[in-house]
């Protein structure tokens, strides 16, 4: 049952649970608010964004605990930003350009640099979620650094970008998973956004990122072209696809490269998590 609970100004989106206890939330985008919040359900600190900035939905905290990044957009541009945020105080320090638009999910590498998905879907302050100009769609994945490592180096400094030959295809959410060999893989659960409905329902819905190259992974029948969330677990990348009322499961092992294994019906099917015993749940 619920344990506790606590009213909010609009709705929520990313969670992170915090080594003391705590939780931070943060508002879906476009959202002004982040939260921390205890285990009674009584809020710790708020922090607004500035009247120029919008959260995007998502905050991990940094390799060493000391800093947290959240992903924003500017609202006079639309470029999208990394808030740079001091953990103790949720304020910010700094912002780096994540080289593209609407940058959602973002995760630690091993070498603690940050991987960003930009979902590239062009929007306006005065039109909120409101999709605008899909014709100039430019979704990527990102790798910035974040600690000097030289003389030159510089926190933020873009490393690496990757995008897909089909431009209509959004990168959201994101895990990390393995091979049969052990070799880290990102994968990436995509959303179409084609003009055509046909080509929007029989998008894939994942991405998979070996480090080097991003590719898409076909299933044998249409998934709506819509990947809610994704996770690892048994070896394979689970993307639930709400629109489809199915998790698709996708196995990371077979034969060096990543392919369709299995579906799961469940109606609605959207938010996934990893258990403690590895299985995945939504």
């Amino acid at each position: 049952g619920v344990q506790a609970s606590l009213e909010v100004p609009t709705r929520a989106h990313g969670l992170l649970a915090e080594a003391g206890g705590t939780m931070l939330s943060v508002a879906r985008r476009p959202g002004d608010w982040l939260l921390r919040w205890g285990r009674d359900g009584q809020p710790v600190a708020w922090h607004w964004i500035e009247p120029d900035r919008a959260f995007n939905g998502h905050v991990i905290a940094s390799a060493d605990g000391h800093h947290l990044y959240t992903t924003e957009s500017d609202l006079e541009t639309g470029h999208g930003l990394i808030g740079v945020r001091d953990a103790a105080s949720l304020e910010k320090l700094a912002e780096w350009p994540t080289q593209g638009m609407d940058p959602h999910e973002l995760l630690l590498d091993t070498d603690g640099s940050l991987l960003v998905a930009n979902g590239g879907i062009p929007a306006l302050p005065e039109t909120g979620r409101l999709k605008i100009h899909l014709d100039r769609m430019d979704a990527s994945v990102v790798r910035l650094r974040t600690a000097g490592t030289g003389a030159e180096a510089r926190t933020g400094e873009l490393v690496g970008q990757w995008r897909l030959p089909d431009r209509r295809l959004s990168l959201r959410h994101m895990a990390w998973g393995h091979d049969g060999q052990g070799r880290a893989l990102l994968g990436i659960a995509l959303q179409a956004e084609h003009a055509d409905a046909q080509a929007r329902i029989a998008a894939p819905v994942l991405a998979v990122f070996d480090g080097q190259e991003l590719r898409t992974v076909d299933a044998p029948h249409t998934l709506a072209g819509y990947g809610g969330d994704i996770a690892f677990a048994s070896g394979c990348f689970a993307v639930s696809c709400p629109r489809a009322n199915r998790v698709s499961l996708f196995d990371a092992r077979a034969g060096g490269s990543t392919r369709w294994a299995a579906d799961v019906a469940l109606p609605e099917a959207c938010a996934l998590l990893v258990d403690q015993d590895g299985t995945a749940g939504a």
